[in-house]
């Protein structure tokens, strides 16, 4: 886009304005970083800022409870779970009197702009105060309470809603703030049951949040491979109860030593009746003799730091919630800012209401396809893989495609290989193809190391983080013969590369080679799997959320060292660490928004030293106020010369009877551990929606009793493109890429950098271009395309 196109919100002045944010209904981690970004955004536009604590009730009761926020009032609030600012059930704003009362309260204080963070009931409250609001006004110029003057002046409320929710049920948004930090508890909590299950072949039946959406329990069945899920909206068959004691009873026989029930508390049956995890629990006992144990989890999930997504998530949507309202008319409805794929949007607040009651409306008539359809399409897909990966067969009933198809690590490994692995492997399966593993990527491959891998071969690789498989950075160009003759040997039909830059350039390789070698003319699909998130063709790769969640985790070890430390007495400390990445910014820029860094140091963006001093005076003077941590992040490949000793030596001497610093290289510990809910569900996804397309292509390219694939759309890579799930031409996405530093030439995330430099207090322009446009809620979706469909 060209310059004098762009569209940048110094045109949206906040001057003369207030802005009112508050958090009501329960509490999800990831609330305070939404309130860190309406204030700090708020303040930057020129607005006024107030925190109304204790939701709803605090509007009603005025006073104390409603405050102006300064900039360092959300200071080290950005890694704190729930709500720092208080949430209540409020019974009187329900009632017109109380609605009054709040209008009052805003009227006195020139508030105009509210954003709620909040579930369906909040957000619909929120509503029909804004439509009554002139009503309300009128009445208070009639008690005398306000002025004419007062109401002409106030005559507009403007309200954006963020959706805080833990259970992810409100329609119109992918993911809802608290989610996934729910889901990292959960995936927790179940992994280390896992352990103790597996030491005494115990079963255990666990249960999860969500009384009328079962997104909790359907995405940590499918992110911790249980043996069986109960949601609401799919209710087991009659007979479901021999149907999993068969399943379990089978895994057991299969020397699987443990078994893990997931039930969401809404959990149903065909006839409405609840299934509780004590039902199941007698059930198992009684019908298999298993030891079996019930956890229930309760409000474990709603605790806890907030995971770096639901940082991320939070603070992109709390500044566009401030844009919303900057460009909001008196025409413009109520609305709630989103998440569709990767893209930010905003849609009418009431459409997403009434969807999200005719989801239950659905489930009460017994219409759960169309319940189910309704949740949207990150539940839809989530619901059809599970269906996919639920149940294996016998072999006699498994469709027969005289097909072989080859799995295989490529690069470095990365946190979520092994659930796209499983999934692969377990899809595979079921379409009827017979599926290979090739050890230690080509290297592996040309010498050989390839075994058919059955359905149990991959139980429990979910939560392994690494690669089991073995991965090696070797190219294939080199051995191009002995892999030819290796597919020759063992007949191999399509291939899936999971891996990072070297698994992009093995396919070209070999798609290049196909003119010399026919053994290559065979379907070919990369998914990719990178810490450093620097593939073309995508904007997420599996394995760089795990690695976002150790920097976000370690900052959260700084903090609380850091406050540990003052309460002693010590002076205030700047934490310079240095991530992975290559050349690529994106775990040090994003990493830096989900840690709350004050600067940021990658290739892509230029400084010198000159920079450098400016940063430093720009933190020296911060910390001067009651701001008592700093935190920078260096890109390990950012400046051969502006290393992290020299960045850590220039802060310590500059920073001299102010601050201290400390450093650190993070090193492999980003690459390593378990990995995300969101890696496990992500590869787990991709991995199955890329053996749908080799196995539609397989049948395409199957021609005179061979398979024969050499068009440039048989070797493509998957990946997420803004709101869509897209399979792309290795040798189109050529192009695209800088190979010299193995990264995209275009890169979505540099957005996010004058983000980052906004809530850190940095004067910069930040091109709105792109923020999210009113949209309509989609009701009717045509059916997925191989090429559009979005995960």
């Amino acid at each position: 886009m060209r310059q004098d196109t762009k569209k940048f919100f110094e045109n949206l002045s906040g001057s003369g304005k207030s802005i009112a944010v508050l958090t009501s209904g329960g509490d999800a981690q990831g609330m305070n970083a939404a309130v860190r970004a309406v204030v700090r955004m708020g303040i930057y536009v020129g607005a006024k800022v107030y925190f109304i604590h204790e939701g709803y009730q605090g509007m009603v009761d005025g006073g104390d409870n409603i405050k102006e926020a300064t900039w360092e009032s959300v200071s080290s609030m950005l890694q704190v779970g729930g709500t720092v600012i208080g949430s209540a059930r409020c019974k009187e704003f329900r009632t017109h009197e109380g609605r009054l009362k709040a209008a009052l309260n805003l009227v006195q204080r020139s508030i105009t702009n509210l954003c709620v963070i909040g579930g369906d009931g909040s957000l619909t409250g929120a509503n029909l105060f804004r439509e009554e609001w002139s009503e309300l006004l009128s009445e208070l110029v009639q008690q005398g309470s306000i002025s004419e003057e007062a109401a002409r002046t106030h005559s507009s409320l403007h309200i954006v809603g963020m959706v805080g929710s833990i259970d992810n049920d409100f329609c119109g948004t992918d993911m809802t703030i608290g989610t996934d930090s729910a889901l990292h508890r959960i995936i927790e909590v179940v992994d280390a049951i896992m352990t103790t299950a597996q030491s005494h072949q115990r079963t255990f039946v666990l249960e999860v949040m969500g009384r009328h959406c079962g997104y909790l329990a359907l995405v940590s069945a499918l992110a911790c491979g249980a043996d069986w899920v109960f949601i609401p909206e799919m209710p087991p068959e009659d007979g479901w109860e021999d149907s999993m004691c068969q399943k379990l009873s089978e895994n057991r026989a299969d020397k699987k030593r443990l078994n893990i029930i997931i039930v969401a508390e809404g959990a149903i049956d065909s006839h409405n009746k609840a299934i509780t995890p004590d039902y199941i629990k007698d059930l198992v006992v009684r019908c298999l003799g298993f030891d079996t144990r019930v956890t229930i989890l309760g409000h474990v999930q709603r605790g806890g730091t907030p995971s770096a997504f639901d940082r991320i998530l939070a603070s992109r949507m709390g500044v566009e919630a401030v844009l919303a309202l900057l460009e909001a008319s008196p025409t413009t409805p109520a609305c709630v800012v989103s998440l569709v794929g990767n893209q930010a949007v905003r849609l009418p607040l009431m459409e997403c209401v009434q969807m999200t009651q005719e989801v239950q409306k659905a489930m009460d008539e017994k219409k759960f396809e169309d319940a189910v359809r309704l949740r949207g399409r990150s539940f839809e897909h989530n619901l059809s893989t599970y269906r996919l990966l639920s149940y294996h067969k016998a072999d006699s009933e498994l469709p027969n495609s005289n097909f072989n198809v080859a799995v295989l690590n490529v690069g470095a490994p990365a946190a979520g290989m092994n659930a796209a692995v499983r999934s692969a492997v377990r899809v595979g399966i079921t379409e009827g193809h017979k599926m290979f593993a090739v050890s230690d990527g080509f290297e592996g491959f040309y010498k050989g190391q390839i075994k058919e891998i059955k359905w149990g071969d991959v139980g429990g690789w979910t939560g392994q983080g690494g690669s089991l498989l073995g991965t090696k950075r070797t190219l294939p160009g080199k051995h191009l013969e002995k892999i030819a003759e290796q597919m020759r040997i063992h007949n191999i039909n399509a291939l899936l590369v999971i891996g990072g830059f070297e698994a992009f350039e093995s396919l070209l390789q070999l798609y290049e080679a196909r003119a010399e070698y026919e053994e290559f003319c065979v379907p070919m699909c990369m998914l990719p799997a990178t810490i450093s998130n620097n593939m073309p063709g995508t904007d997420l790769s599996i394995g760089a959320d795990t690695s976002l969640n150790a920097i976000a985790n370690y900052s959260v070890f700084c903090t609380c060292d850091r406050i540990k430390q003052s309460a002693s007495g010590t002076k205030r400390r700047v934490f310079i660490i240095e991530t992975m990445g290559g050349y690529c910014g994106y775990l040090a820029t994003v990493g830096g928004l989900a840690a709350g860094a004050d600067a940021v140091y990658i290739y892509e963006e230029p400084f010198d030293i000159r920079d450098l001093q400016a940063n430093v005076e720009h933190l020296t003077q911060k910390m001067k106020t009651s701001i008592q941590r700093g935190l920078v992040l260096r890109n390990e490949s950012c400046n051969e010369n502006f290393t992290t000793d020299f960045i850590y030596q220039l802060y310590s001497e500059e920073g001299h009877g102010v601050f201290d610093c400390r450093k650190n290289i993070l090193g492999h510990m980003q690459q390593g551990g378990a990995p995300s809910p969101f890696d496990r569900n992500f590869g787990t996804k991709v991995a199955a929606k890329a053996i749908q397309w080799i196995s539609q292509t397989l049948k395409e390219s199957y021609k005179g009793g061979r398979v024969f694939a050499n068009s440039e759309d048989t070797a493509c890579l998957l990946g997420m493109r803004r709101r869509a799930m897209v399979f792309q031409p290795v040798s189109q996405l050529r192009d695209e890429t800088d190979f010299v530093h193995r990264i995209p030439k275009e890169q979505w995330w540099l957005k996010l950098r004058p983000l980052m430099k906004i809530l850190a207090k940095y004067k910069t322009s930040y091109d709105v271009s792109d923020a999210g446009q009113l949209e309509h809620v989609t009701r009717i979706r045509p059916k997925d395309t191989k090429t559009t469909s979005a995960i």
